[in-house]
């Protein structure tokens, strides 16, 4: 499980996906996120097919509702896509920034 302190402020349906919605359309939306070091995304749920793309090198920490902890060194370019998720096989975790520079990603949601 999520530690309890986060599970108790967590909401459960929250859909923001980065810090900033910067092109919506009937069928997507784009986002822009952004964490300095030690800032974290708050928990928020995937429940659509979506890809990332890092811009920046750096190192993140998830913590998902099931209690995993997965570290994960991203290098600029990578990119990451998950066409498969639904509401009823979604995800819910946050993005902690535990490395030394700004972690800087795009990510694109596709609408059901």
């Amino acid at each position: 499980m999520m530690r309890d302190d986060i599970a108790s402020t967590v909401n459960w349906n929250a859909s923001d996906i980065g810090t900033d919605l910067v092109l919506e359309t009937n069928k997507m939306r784009v986002w822009h996120l952004r964490l300095a070091p030690g800032q974290t995304l708050p928990p928020h749920r995937h429940d659509r097919p979506y890809f990332w793309t890092v811009l920046t090198d750096g190192k993140g920490l998830s913590c998902f509702e099931d209690g995993r902890r997965v570290p994960v060194t991203y290098a600029a370019g990578d990119t990451r896509y998950f066409p498969d998720l639904t509401p009823s096989n979604g995800f819910v975790h946050d993005l902690t920034n535990v490395g030394d520079a700004e972690l800087v990603f795009v990510t694109t949601e596709f609408k059901h």
